[in-house]
């Protein structure tokens, strides 16, 4: 690649050993109708089938593609990361390797940027697939999360999306180790639109986010961008306060003029079980946010490179001059 880089497509991998050939192929036979130099960067987020040997395979026979090979598997937003912080083009697109997201999609992406937009998210307007319940959870998620926050996260976006240079800078600056790269694209401004698509069914294998990994990346998401829940918490305990107090001054009343024995001692183990209930969901929320405010203070990487396949020292060059 003697040229300078135009496009940068980054594809997390994780055992994707069933579809990375066909993912290559096609992202391939898209970016090549641009008829500008580009550059596919598949991040290896740790492995364990025979998805790093494919891959190399592919580099071997083109130039134009770099392996990025993790030490161990840190996850997707951090394969996300260390995609774009090698990604050398003026315009750097992320898509996942499971064809769910179409690769042709991105030339759509192109042309809005070639319009002024520096960020070009995929919007999906149906999911083919998927089950009811992925899909209802998924759609009160980001519903609930732009309620949260005061920075404008789109619903029904993934990490799908078209970044411009600029973008892509100001994203590598945030020093945050948690990363939730959609909602710090959203944080970051710049001129955003999107283009919609429906989302197929996966080209082959199986899902590399089960439930327990969703819900994580939610409680990211919402405790990157808002500190609501904390406030709730606050609420809350205002709220039980202030019914205490009425109930108690109800019975007091009740007890001194009716002459009657309004508490009973089931009423009293309900209202001990609601109130360390409710602590230990506020305790729980808070803990989210401590062990957030733990992880940063670490100030561990957010991710360890054992290798690059294909990464040349003309393209730190090149990068540093885009």
């Amino acid at each position: 690649m003697g040229y300078r880089v135009v496009y940068s497509v980054v594809v997390p991998i994780f055992n994707e050993e069933l579809v990375i050939l066909e993912s290559y192929k096609r992202l391939k036979e898209v970016m090549d109708k641009t008829n500008e130099e580009y550059e596919l960067v598949f991040v290896n987020d740790g492995s364990r089938d025979s998805t790093k040997k494919k891959t190399e395979l592919i580099c071997e026979k083109d130039d134009r593609v770099k392996l990025v090979n993790f030490s161990r598997n840190f996850g997707h937003q951090a394969a996300i990361t260390a995609g774009m912080d090698v990604a050398v083009g003026d315009a750097i697109v992320v898509i996942d390797a499971d064809l769910q997201d179409p690769p042709e999609v991105i030339l759509q992406m192109i042309e809005k940027w070639k319009q002024g937009y520096e960020v070009v998210y995929g919007k999906r307007a149906k999911r083919e697939g998927e089950t009811f319940f992925k899909k209802i959870t998924s759609s009160m998620y980001y519903r609930i999360l732009k309620s949260m926050t005061n920075v404008d996260v789109p619903v029904d976006v993934g990490d799908f999306r078209l970044i411009d240079r600029k973008v892509c800078d100001a994203l590598a600056s945030l020093p945050e180790k948690s990363r939730y790269v959609r909602g710090l694209v959203s944080w970051v401004g710049f001129k955003q639109t999107y283009v919609e698509f429906v989302r197929h069914e996966r080209f082959a294998g199986e899902t590399k986010y089960p439930l327990k990994k969703m819900v994580k990346l939610a409680l990211d998401g919402i405790t990157s961008l808002s500190y609501k829940p904390l406030a709730f918490s606050s609420y809350m305990g205002v709220i039980f306060s202030i019914i205490g107090v009425i109930a108690a001054i109800s019975i007091i009343i009740r007890n001194v003029v009716l002459k009657a024995h309004v508490l009973s001692l089931g009423l009293l183990l309900s209202l001990i079980v609601i109130m360390f209930g409710m602590l230990f969901v506020t305790n729980g929320i808070m803990g989210q946010y401590i062990a957030r405010i733990f992880e940063e203070s670490k100030e561990r990487p957010v991710y360890i490179i054992d290798n690059i396949v294909n990464y040349k020292e003309q393209d730190m060059q090149r990068k540093k001059v885009n």
